[in-house]
This record gives C-alpha cells, structure tokens and sequence, in this order.
C-alpha cells in the first residue's frame, strides 16, 4: 500500500506541475481558453486526490485538514477559478509527496531473524542421522548440533559445550555450559559437535517466540500522525466560519473561495516535512539513519534512554586484556606470538582476538604445522619448532593448580573475563585474558545525552549484575537491569514509557523486540546489518554511539525550526485569510500570496539542513594525525603496563629476586615516561583546544603521579643492596607497583574517555 501511495503523489506531483506550468505558458501566448481548461483538470485532479484523502480519514477517525483543500478545489471549479485550483493541486501534491518521503520506514523487520531461523535438525535415530525438517522434531528427540550450526530446538545437553548465545542475551562471549544444561533454540555451538535432547517443538522453542515478540511489538507501533492534522481540529472550523462569515455578509461567494484558498495550509504540509527530511539528511552526514519525520520528531521529545550493554556500551566482542606468563623464562610478548600463531588456524571468536592482538602489537606470526584440534579441550600444534597447546586450564594445567594459574583464575572471575591457558613444549607457559571492554566513548556520550535534554539513563541486558553493575557505574547510567531475556527488556520499556518518551539502544538480534516495541528504536550497524537495525528506527552507521547526542541535538533544533516555520506561515496565512474576508485579495492573488508565504515557510524550515549544535568534536587534520601517532604509542606500553601486575605477582618474600623489577624499572623510565611526557607536551593541548582547559585538569595530575611514582621505586630499588632484598624491602616493592599498576589503569581509562573518544578510528 505504501508503495502505491508513493507512486500516486509522484504522479499527482509530476502531473499538476505539468498542468500548471503548461497552463501559464498558453496564458502567456494569449491562449486563455486553453490555459483555463489545462488548469482545470488540475483542478480536477487535485479534487479527486483530495476526496480519497478525506475519505479514508473519515474512516479511520483521524481529523485532517485536507477537508479545507477539497473545500476550495470544489470552490475553485464552481466559480471559474482555474488557476487558483491547479495553484492548490500543486502545493497539495508537493505536501503528500513530502509527506510520503517522510513517513517511509523498512518493513522488513523479521527478514533477518526470518533467515537465520534453522530449516533442518539432525536427528539421531536407530539407523544413524536423519536430516529432518525442523518441525518434525519432537520433545524426546536426540539431535546433534555441528560446529558453527544454530541450535535448532530448546533441548538439554547430553554433554559439554562451548554455547554462543549473543543473538539471544547478548552475552558476546562463549561459554562452556555443562552436560544436563538446557540451551536454548537460536544459540550457536561456539565448540565441538554435541548432542542435546530435544525438550520443545521448534515452534514451541526460544527462537520462534523471538519471532513472535517481533511481530507483536511492530502491530502496537503507533501510526505517524502530521503537524497538520493535529491542528486540525480548531483550524477547520475557523476557516468554515469565517468562509461563510464573509460570504454571509457579502453576498460574494468569491470572498469566500478566496478565504479557502488561502487557508489552504500548505505551512503545515510543506515547511514540517521539509524541516524534517532537512534534518535526516543532516543527520546522515554524522553518521546517524533516521526512518522517517515521524521518528524524528520522537526523537526529539524523547527523555529517557536505555541501553543494552554488550556491542553497545560494551566493544561487543572479546578483546585481549592481559597475558600471564607462568615463568620469566618466556617473555608475554613471545607467549602471545606463539599463541596467536597456533590460533590463526582456528575460527574461534577467541582465536580471532588473540590474532588481532598480536598483529596490532607488530608480532611476527608464523604459519603452524601439524595442527590438532582437540574437541572440547582446546588446539595444539608446532609454531617454529616448539610444541604449543591452546585451551582449557584442566588440559593445559595438571592439578594441583600452581599459584600463578590460581591468580589467573581468580582475576578472571574478578574481571568477568574468559581465560585461554597455553603450554609450550608440553610444559605450562602461562595464560591469556580476554573481555568485552568498555567503549572508550560510551561516558562522554552519556555527558552528552544528558546536556542534550535525557533526564533518565538505564542499562538493561541480559548479561550478569556483577558485570552490568561495573559497566552502569563506570559509564554513569541512572539504573540497572540485568539478567534480563528479550520479553523482560519489553517489561522494562513498558514501564520506563509510562510517563516519558523512551528510546531503546542496541545491537543484535536478541534486542530486536525491544527496538520494535520502544518509541524510538537505535541500533548500532557499523559492523554489518542486523535484524536490530532493520527493527530499528535510527541506525548508527558508524561505530561510535556518541553520535546518539548528536542525532538528538539535530532532532530538536529540526523540531524547533519545523515550529518556528510553521508558526510563521500559518501566522501570515490567518493574516491573508482575514484579507481575503473583507474582499482586500482576489482567489487568483490569494493564491499566488499564499505560494509566497509558501516559500518563506520553506526557507525557513531549510535551516535545518545547516550545521547546529553539536556534542561530537571535530579534529582538524593536524590533530588527528597527531593524536593518532600518540595512541599508537599508548598501545603499545599496554603490555608494559601489565608486566607492572605480573612483576608483583611473581614476587614473594621466599627466595625474594629483584632482577626482574630492576629491569621493569629501567624500561618505565626508557619507555612509560618518554611516553607519558610526550602525552603531556601534545596530547593535553589537543584536548585543551578541543574541550576546554578544565577537560586536561586530571590527565596532567595523573601524568604528574606516574612520573612521582616510577621515581619513588627508582629511588626504593636504588636503597636496597642486592637483588634479593630483606622481606620487608620486597612488601614495599610490591606495594608500590600494585599502586603504581592501578594508577595507569585509571589514566589510561581517562585518556580513552576524554582524548582518544574525540578521534576517528586510526587507519588500517
């Protein structure tokens, strides 16, 4: 149907300007007849066009004020005011036309959740495998579910598995769930092959309801109602009453075509549509797809904003954190090489981290050979000669677990991070860490979400209150909500909407409800198209979210300047229509009037199309080139930074050697604090210039704390005599690299968040 209306303002549009056009180039040659007859089956047209209008919304209840435009097209005929009528066809046509582009939203929501929905199940049978139609499989059945296949039906493990369940949690990190666990229909097997047994049919199952919480949240969505329409409940009367005002006390039914056809509202069709569709393609140009005026205009009013956490607030996807090495015999850095040598044979998600992790650090990766992978324990093959195993600690780490690989474990379970141990020739090496890091600009847009109007942030997820509640407190929201499956997250909306507009933030399949039924749906699509974004009313096209508060802050200047417009016309036109009362404007000049005031309206609401307000910071090319060589170096002191955490936890008070701290300190005078001065020199006037002086205020005291406490262990290292150290020598060693480690964590959080959130992703 939308298609067909589309097609219908076209033709009308293209038509009535022909007619129009045409018309006024006959009068010209001093063909009036022609001209008359030309105009009036624009006329015409119009007329038909505006009776379909009012008739189907008489139908659905809805006042409209395309009443007023039938109003003077019959009038126009009646009295022989051709030109006038064509007048009002065009300006008719051009605000349907308009209003077409602006209500136009995707309507292909379930296509993607649609394609991913598993057609077949392997069914293991008496006589082996059977591949069988998904609704063939009944509760009881045991079905096996291969390597990167989805999960077909809910059922229950008959053994260990490594499940990716991010379409339906949002959780981005495998886990290994135990046998006699229930998975759930739409997770992905992250692992080895398995068998589960089948405990709900397929329609019956978590995937299919996913489907189903789609489709209910789109049929509640409330329809796009115009500017116009809203005001026409007192502007119609108004209009009748003084129309049959003037033509009572004049006995002149032209006075009163001449009031109907300047109030003909084409302020409200025109400038509102235009002030919108400016605004979108403002938006456009930082990033930021909006679906329509309708979603624009609730974008704007919106004042609560909840978040989903992972890919949103969250990298969405595991990130190299830490690498623990069992020894000092093997450097992290070589630990890290072999590891990801092994790992580029491996599809893994973790593997991919652990590859990228090392390609960005400059290590050299070498291609492996004889390479096994051992299902559900982990991979093993030869990197330069040297045996390497990659995967659980139980297979990689004989029990009793050492010390080290206990303060692996217990930081992992600290950090919410996943764990990739690794043995290199056939002796324990040490361990990988990996998270799902927090967005460097995910505080900052939060700071400018509300200076943009939002009074309320929430985090709701799916994932663990321990991990949601980090995330909450480090990025600033209000509330949290975690544990939370996709008809929880519609819970939530529900009762967060109860007073206020509500938009809903987030990125996977699992949040496509949750988009559809909010009142403005954000996903986040940099990465490629999701059902997320097609449920979506704003798409981020880039992978920065703070492009929300710009999209908000060009939503509410274009809602404002659509006001500011439409006021100004339809101020002018109450004017002309009280002229056109006394008998002071013909129906003729009324209409080439109102065409004018028309024009000012449109010029008015064109400002949206210009720069305004923004919370996104631009760089000038100087400074990114600049602030991109100073991340690159700010990268690369991360793994110096958690040598400092690995040099203290390998001390200890037996047996007590002070080598490797010697040599940590020299490479943090060497390397950390050529760093941190160069930080000091360029980067905080970058930001100073950016955001202001105060913005630099904690950067260069914490700069200044680093350089104080390098040289307060200096100055410790410098007292004690020996490399072993008196028991109490290596408590104050320890003491002051777990302060001096927990120092640069912070500032390097400050420096994301404050300074390397205002640059563009550096070049590949």
């Amino acid at each position: 149907m939308e298609v067909d209306q589309g097609r219908i303002a076209r033709g009308l549009f293209a038509v009535s300007t022909l007619l129009l056009g045409v018309g006024g180039a006959t009068w010209l040659l001093g063909y009036g007849g022609v001209a008359d007859a030309l105009w009036a089956v624009g006329t015409a047209a119009g007329l038909v066009v505006a009776v379909v209008t009012t008739v189907r919304a008489a139908r659905r209840h809805r006042p409209t004020v395309d009443v007023i435009a039938l109003l003077a097209l019959g009038a126009a005929l009646a009295v022989d005011e051709y030109f006038a009528g064509a007048m009002i066809t065009v300006m008719l046509a051009t605000g349907q036309l308009l209003e077409v582009r602006a209500e136009a939203r995707a309507s292909r929501e379930l296509r993607l959740l649609l394609e991913r929905s598993p057609r077949t199940a392997r069914r293991r049978d008496a006589g082996g495998l059977t591949e069988v139609p998904v609704d063939r499989v009944l509760p009881g059945d045991a079905v096996v579910v291969r390597t990167g296949e989805v999960v077909p039906v809910d059922g229950r493990l008959f053994t260990a598995a490594t499940i990716d369940e991010s379409a339906l949690t949002g959780e981005p990190l495998p886990r290994e769930q135990p046998a006699g666990v229930i998975v759930r229909s739409g997770a992905v097997n992250a692992g080895a092959p398995f068998d589960l047994l089948a405990t709900a049919t397929a329609g019956e199952s978590t995937y299919a309801g996913l489907v189903r919480l789609v489709e209910q949240a789109q049929a509640s969505s409330a329809p796009f109602i115009r500017l116009a329409d809203r005001l026409a409940v007192f502007f119609v009367p108004l209009t009748l009453l003084l129309a049959a005002g003037a033509w009572a006390v004049s006995g002149d039914p032209v006075r009163a075509v001449a009031v109907l056809v300047v109030a003909t509202p084409c302020p409200l069709l025109l400038a509102a549509p235009i002030a919108y569709i400016s605004g979108l393609s403002r938006a456009t140009r930082v990033g930021v797809v909006i679906k329509g005026g309708a979603t624009l205009e609730r974008l704007a009013a919106a004042r609560v904003v909840l978040f989903d956490k992972t890919g949103t607030l969250t990298r969405g996807r595991p990130q190299l954190v830490g690498v623990v090495t069992a020894h000092d015999g093997l450097p992290a850095d070589e630990l890290l090489r072999l590891a990801a040598s092994l790992d580029q044979m491996s599809p893994h998600v973790l593997a991919t981290a652990i590859v990228s992790a090392a390609t960005a650090r400059g290590l050299e990766l070498e291609l492996p050979t004889d390479v096994l992978e051992e299902h559900g324990y982990g991979l093993r093959g030869v990197v330069g000669g040297r045996r390497v195993a990659l995967g659980k600690r139980s297979w990689i780490v004989p029990d009793p677990a050492p010390d080290w690989a206990q303060r692996v474990r217990r930081r992992a379970g600290l950090d919410g991070a996943l764990t990739v141990f690794a043995s290199v020739d056939d002796r324990p090496a040490g361990a990988l860490l990996l998270e799902d890091v927090i967005r460097p600009d995910a505080p900052r847009m939060v700071h400018g979400l509300r200076r943009a109007g939002i009074r309320r942030v929430v985090l709701v997820t799916g994932d663990r209150a321990d991990t949601a509640e980090t995330v909450g407190r480090i990025v600033g929201t209000d509330a949290v909500r975690a544990d939370c499956d996709p008809g929880e997250k519609l819970t939530v909306i529900e009762a967060e909407r109860g007073a206020d507009v509500v938009i809903m933030v987030g990125d996977g399949v699992n949040d496509a409800p949750a988009l559809a039924a909010a009142d403005v749906g954000v996903a986040l699509a940099a990465r490629g198209a999701t059902a997320s974004s097609e449920a979506a009313d704003v798409v981020l096209t880039v992978d920065r979210v703070d492009a929300l508060a710009d999209a908000i802050l060009i939503a509410q200047r274009c809602r404002r300047i659509a006001r500011q417009a439409v006021g100004t016309g339809m101020g002018l036109s109450l004017v002309a229509m009280a002229a056109a009362a006394a008998g002071l404007l013909a129906p003729a000049v009324g209409a080439v009037l109102q065409e004018g005031i028309d024009l000012l309206a449109i010029g008015l609401a064109l400002r949206a199309v210009l720069p305004g307000r923004a919370h996104t910071v631009t760089l000038p090319p100087s400074d990114v080139t600049v602030g991109h060589e100073l991340w690159a170096q700010h990268e690369a002191t991360l793994p110096l930074v958690e040598e400092i955490r690995t040099v203290a936890d390998q001390l200890s008070t037996r047996d007590a050697d002070l080598v490797p701290v010697r040599r940590l300190a020299a490479r943090l005078r060497t390397e950390l604090l050529a760093h941190e001065r160069a930080d000091q020199a360029l980067l905080v006037p970058l930001v100073a210039r950016a955001l202001g002086e105060t913005a630099t205020h904690a950067l260069t005291r914490t700069h200044a704390e680093i350089e104080h406490q390098v040289a307060r262990l200096g100055r410790l290292l410098d007292d004690v005599p020996d490399d072993t150290g008196q028991p109490e020598d290596v408590v104050e060693v320890r003491r002051l690299l777990y302060g001096l480690y927990g120092v640069l964590r912070l500032h390097n959080a400050q420096e994301d968040e404050t300074a390397h959130s205002l640059l563009p992703p550096p070049p590949a």
